[in-house]
């Protein structure tokens, strides 16, 4: 018979056996994120390039843990519908209705996630700021009267947001310029309209540098917008 000692001895050993491929193999997969048809793409500039405007430190946890959950979130969604990973992020939030009931709001969620946040960095540039040109220029004008009047309705859309969620410049299939919010992150794509600027003001996006200071940060923003890039959007959605 054992004892006293070398039971203790053995159970141990027993215990170890039995942890051991948990820790080894089990923590890992949980570390890895999922695989899928959606990818996170990297920032098109340097973590401080929007300095003093957006920080370097928001920008890291902004893309690379928020962004990054809403891509693994909608892999994992559209992973569990055969045929669904096959579909383009556009389709997939275009066609919402369509999307089993199953993973609606999951693709809801994330996939407007991922795509608010992919284009929000490309609306985004150290040489923004000022007005946009050309046809969206001329469009803004007639639309809201002036560029100063747009901004001010965005401005206005920007900060009446309760809580989490984005203010937007749209296109919808008439060809008419709006200005909207959407809750969360909704993205126009599911009302029928193109997204052309987006302010996203959920507060992971600015509270490190402006806690409560919303409008600052709006204020801000405008001073880093791309219009080239989103003047090269509005010339695509009319074509």
């Amino acid at each position: 018979m054992m004892n006293r000692r070398q039971a203790l001895k053995t159970g141990a050993i027993g215990l170890v056996a039995m942890a051991a491929p948990f820790s080894a193999s089990t923590l890992q997969a949980q570390n890895q994120p999922p695989t899928g048809p959606f990818k996170l793409a990297p920032l098109p500039y340097p973590l401080d390039a929007l300095e003093p405007h957006i920080d370097a430190k928001t920008m890291e946890i902004h893309h690379g843990r928020h962004h990054a959950a809403y891509v693994n979130g909608l892999n994992q969604a559209v992973s569990q519908i055969p045929g669904l990973a096959q579909r383009s992020l556009e389709q997939l939030l275009s066609e919402l209705n369509q999307v089993p009931d199953q993973v609606r709001t999951a693709v809801r969620n994330h996939g407007g996630g991922h795509h608010n946040h992919t284009l929000f960095w490309s609306m985004l540039s150290r040489n923004g700021g000022g007005k946009p040109k050309g046809e969206l220029a001329s469009a803004l004008d007639t639309h809201f009267g002036s560029f100063d009047g747009f901004q001010d309705l965005l401005t206005k859309a920007a900060l009446g947001r309760f809580g989490s969620g984005w203010a937007w410049l749209t296109l919808d299939r008439s060809r008419k310029l709006t200005v909207e919010s959407t809750p969360n992150q909704d993205s126009p794509l599911s009302e029928g309209r193109t997204p052309l600027l987006g302010i996203d003001v959920w507060e992971h996006a600015y509270y490190l540098k402006y806690q409560n200071r919303r409008a600052d940060y709006v204020t801000a923003f405008f001073k880093i917008v791309n219009w080239e890039f989103v003047q090269e959007r509005y010339r695509t959605a009319l074509a």
